[in-house]
């Protein structure tokens, strides 16, 4: 095969290559870098694949064992919320860049919906929630209940794939499985619809009232039990009460914690509906990249609310850094 022919063959699956490194890792940036790390092991390693599986199939291999090669010793990603318990709206802490964090992957990055390869990214297997969960699972683990569960691989398959026996991946599928069980919000199905026009109806009218800076408007679109991240600060929020304090309190152009003027954008972000915000700040006239926040709406109110200030993820959502 040559450079070309091998070429057109393996960007058929970056997509797809891309979505399960991203499950393995947590990470958008570092699963770009795995699946280009995949495709020179590929390159190097041409002249060993002898057709007894799949092309595919040997890419998953080659991308799953660099995952795990790169997840050896690390600490899992994480969301405020698995570190300590909820925040009072009075405490502000200073970013932490020191933590994992996990981050969100721009449904624009995914398969399409005309590519074959689109069923791998049912959406209950890219929100928030489950990569949350699965962060939660030995790497092997992991790999074994991504490779049966999410792509639907056989037993027999998933053990030749890791070099083990039927009987571990067996074993690590329960063990992944009942973790699963434990560490998923009760209510995550009812999250994994697509959203309805209702839906969308409630997201406009929280980006109405957050450029208004209507802390009133906005708690009247929150549940009662809303939770709020905001990686990479380590602080959360829980209930409406509390959501509603910090809001107050960094709109007020009177106070020393005076955000700015938002303004925000729809996007799409792990099979969600999201947010970019962008800020102004006192005496600036362009709107900066602030965060993108992906929401939680059910029973015609806000769930929860992931906001990840990080201006370096825009261009992955295809979005300016800045507004005029």
């Amino acid at each position: 095969m040559d450079e070309r022919t091998f070429s057109e063959a393996v960007e058929r699956h970056r997509r797809e290559l891309r979505v399960h490194c991203y499950r393995m890792l947590g990470s958008f940036d570092e699963a770009e870098d795995l699946v280009q790390e995949t495709f020179l092991r590929a390159w190097k390693g041409i002249s060993g694949f002898e057709g007894r599986s799949t092309f595919r199939a040997w890419l998953y291999r080659i991308a799953t064992n660099a995952c795990l090669d790169a997840l050896d010793g690390r600490a899992r990603r994480v969301l405020p919320n698995d570190l300590a318990p909820p925040s009072q709206p009075d405490v502000g802490e200073p970013i932490r860049n020191d933590i994992p964090w996990l981050q969100p992957f721009p449904d624009l990055a995914a398969p399409s919906e005309s590519q074959p390869d689109v069923q791998i990214v049912a959406k209950e297997t890219i929100e928030l929630a489950f990569l949350a969960a699965i962060q939660y699972l030995p790497p092997r683990q992991r790999a074994v209940l991504i490779l049966r569960d999410v792509l639907g691989w056989s037993a027999k398959q998933t053990a030749d794939l890791l070099d083990g026996t039927v009987a571990s991946a067996n074993s690590a599928l329960q063990r992944a499985r009942s973790t699963l069980k434990e560490r998923l919000p009760e209510r995550r199905l009812d999250w994994s619809a697509e959203p309805t026009e209702h839906d969308m109806a409630v997201l406009r009218r929280y980006m109405a009232a957050v450029e208004r800076a209507d802390v009133a408007g906005v708690s009247a679109l929150l549940a009662e039990d809303v939770r709020t991240t905001m990686p990479p600060y380590p602080m959360w929020f829980e209930g409406r009460e509390a959501v509603i304090g910090v809001l107050a309190s960094g709109w007020d152009t009177s106070a020393p914690h005076y955000v700015g003027k938002l303004r925000m954008v729809p996007t799409r972000a792990n099979g969600q509906l999201a947010v970019a915000a962008y800020v102004q700040l006192p005496g600036e006239t362009v709107y900066q990249a602030f965060a993108i926040g992906v929401l939680v709406i059910a029973d015609g109110h806000i769930a929860e609310i992931t906001s990840f200030h990080d201006p370096g993820l825009f261009p992955a959502f295809g979005l300016d850094t800045e507004l005029r």
